[in-house]
């Protein structure tokens, strides 16, 4: 029995310490809450800035084409890759031999045709005073055919006369706009015949920028499908793009939008104009803006007064914004989106002025979640950032 009463007694004093011990002190903390960056929600006065891109094109692009036959006996040195291009300046010269004499045997021709009205004329002086008195006198007795025939071979002559200009003329070949060669496709001693492509070139005087735009950039523009500017001068576009390494700017107007929209894309196109580009209009860097460079634009749209502005980053996916209330909780709200940008965007309804909108990631939101808004916003940190970076290790 000593065994069996040594496990009981054990059993009891067991019993009796944990029946007899302290309870541990309990204490509950609350969830720490999530910090997270914060912005005010601005209401204010904004003029909408539609951001789209386009490759430069030149409004008048053409190819040189021979309208006689005959031999190439000097090209322009500007007559190359790149070359410039004044009005009237002449590029190629066909050999024109045969075309001056043409021109001599036409004005040979003129010259008799005019001794023949002459003829014509004086012979129906004549015959109209031998036939005074006569009644019913005919008008061929009166020359009056003769006189029409002559000068009818006249103005024959006269046409032939401007057709050898027109053909001596031609053996010039130049253009009637400022402008750049695109490519060349003939040389010295070449044979060309009426239809000869010689090469292909462009004006400088206008540049186009197709610029593709979406339902809802259309919308912050306020103008209608097939917008033509004519005597306005359209809304004001600001162009660029990092060329040799620095950022450069161009300045031109929106003139017009495309009748229809482009089926494959369902976007619609506006054309934006811009004047001397290689000349006058150059970047602040001097750089021209060249033909098929591609270009980010910048248009300036239609105003809205007292617009609700937050930052773009708090525009979650679905129009929802995360709103930190004045417990410190997290809401979802349902937002409609007037217009955004890469840096704003604008609220029609959903949210009040002063509201504290969240710019911070939350990896998994939950309605009524504590926050904790960070005193500083994320400009300013990231600043602060930047400039003890530059302080201690260099910018």
């Amino acid at each position: 029995m000593a065994p069996v009463l040594v496990v009981v007694l054990g059993a009891g004093i067991y019993a009796t310490l944990q029946w007899a011990k302290p309870e541990p002190e309990k204490k509950e903390d609350p969830p720490r809450p999530l910090s997270v960056f914060v912005e005010p929600v601005e209401q204010t006065n904004i003029a909408l800035t539609v951001e789209t891109s386009g490759e430069v094109r030149a409004r008048t692009e053409v190819d040189i084409v021979a309208q006689i036959a005959g031999r190439v006996v000097s090209v322009s040195d500007e007559f190359t890759e790149g070359g410039m291009v004044s009005p009237g300046t002449t590029l190629i010269t066909i050999e024109d031999t045969d075309d001056r004499f043409a021109l001599l045997q036409a004005e040979a021709v003129v010259a008799g045709a005019e001794v023949g009205v002459q003829q014509a004329l004086a012979m129906a002086n004549v015959a109209r005073k031998q036939l005074r008195n006569a009644n019913n006198a005919s008008d061929l007795a009166l020359k009056k055919p003769q006189v029409a025939q002559a000068n009818a071979t006249l103005k024959a002559a006269k046409a032939d006369l401007a057709q050898a200009q027109t053909n001596l003329s031609r053996t010039q070949i130049s253009l009637p706009f400022h402008g750049r060669i695109i490519s060349t496709a003939v040389g010295i001693g070449q044979y060309i015949i009426p239809g000869t492509s010689l090469g292909r070139a462009f004006s400088t005087d206008v540049v186009e920028v197709r610029l593709p735009l979406n339902d809802s950039q259309l919308a912050s523009l306020a103008l209608p499908i097939g917008y033509i500017a004519g005597d306005d001068p359209g809304l004001p576009v600001e162009l660029g793009a990092i060329v040799a390494g620095k950022q450069q700017s161009w300045y031109g107007r929106l003139k017009r939008l495309d009748a229809s929209i482009e089926v494959e894309t369902r976007m619609l196109y506006g054309i934006v104009e811009v004047f001397s580009p290689y000349e006058t209009n150059v970047s602040q860097h001097g750089m021209p803006l060249a033909v098929g460079l591609y270009v980010n634009a910048k248009i300036e749209g239609r105003e809205i007064n007292n617009a609700v502005v937050i930052p773009r980053d708090a525009l979650r996916a679905g129009n929802q914004v995360y709103v930190i209330n004045d417990k410190g909780r997290l809401e979802v709200r349902k937002v409609i989106v007037t217009h955004s940008s890469a840096r704003e965007a604008i609220i029609a309804s959903g949210l009040k002025h002063s509201e504290r909108v969240i710019i911070s990631s939350i990896r998994n939101p939950i309605r009524g979640m504590a926050l904790e808004a960070l005193q500083q916003t994320y400009k300013e940190t990231a600043a602060s950032d930047y400039s003890t970076r530059s302080t201690v290790g260099g910018s």
